[in-house]
């Protein structure tokens, strides 16, 4: 039989733990021992335990003045390590913001980082709102601007990767989202022809995006400014030679040799 030690240590206790601090993080600052015991389905004395531990090792914090719990500070260096190893240098972030300015437009810095498309950096404001994601999540890359231009730009094996296999990997966001591979893969071809990647409406109701790939650099990246449907359609040219223009000045922030703008 095992012991409290050896049970609380095994992969299923580990799975509460898990969803124990999913939970707080879901509840907000304040949230009770009864009510997760309540919400997870579990006994009370172990969820006791659990909240215990995880305060012990600095992710939650007993809020005495709300007689409940909240996310510790260990979950921000958690955070701080996945997020600063893709956060731009100052120079290029500099950048993202004349752009966001000169163009009135939202700016945005994805990058591959394994098998997704994650935000980077974003430069926006609230006349300019970009992509709800925030930075360090992922990005539906086949239905965003960052997300095609850094496709295209895969061999077929690691594009299977990154879009995943299956029927259903293409997840449907709006109506317009291109959901069949093979209009995808057509819709890449263009992007790999035109040195632009584009989508209106694909990630967003009446949002639209227009990305290119920066060259070069340690990891593989993107640049893509997000407009309202009407307002690409007005300034879709006007955006593609900023956009150019500034993924040429930003290649060389990132170790890239830079990207000729399109006339």
């Amino acid at each position: 039989m095992p012991t409290a030690a050896a049970s609380e240590g095994s992969p299923s206790a580990l799975r509460r733990a898990l969803r124990v601090l999913e939970a707080v993080s879901d509840a907000g600052d304040g949230v009770t021992a009864k009510a997760l015991a309540r919400r997870l389905e579990l006994p009370l004395p172990t969820t006791y335990r659990m909240l215990g531990t995880l305060v012990e090792e600095g992710y939650l914090v007993r809020l005495h003045a709300a007689r409940g719990y909240g996310l510790g500070y260990r979950v921000v260096d958690l955070y701080r390590g996945m997020t600063d190893p893709i956060t731009p240098p100052a120079p290029a972030r500099e950048l993202l913001a004349e752009l966001h300015v000169r163009v009135g437009a939202a700016a945005v810095l994805a990058v591959l980082r394994s098998d997704d498309v994650v935000v980077a950096h974003t430069d926006t404001c609230a006349a300019h709102p970009g992509p709800d994601e925030a930075v360090g999540e992922p990005l539906p890359a086949h239905a965003t601007a960052p997300g095609k231009a850094l496709l295209a730009g895969l061999d077929a094996g690691r594009l299977a990767g990154v879009l995943g296999v299956g029927t259903g990997a293409l997840h449907p966001l709006t109506p317009h989202t291109l959901t069949d591979r093979r209009l995808l893969d057509r819709d890449l071809l263009r992007v790999r022809s035109a040195g632009v990647a584009v989508e209106v409406e694909e990630h967003a109701r009446g949002r639209a995006g227009l990305a290119v790939a920066v060259p070069g650099g340690e990891r593989a990246s993107a640049l893509a400014v997000v407009v309202s449907r009407a307002d690409f359609a007005e300034r879709r040219w006007e955006l593609e030679r900023a956009v150019r223009e500034t993924a040429g000045s930003l290649a060389r922030h990132l170790g890239g040799p830079g990207v000729a703008a399109s006339g």
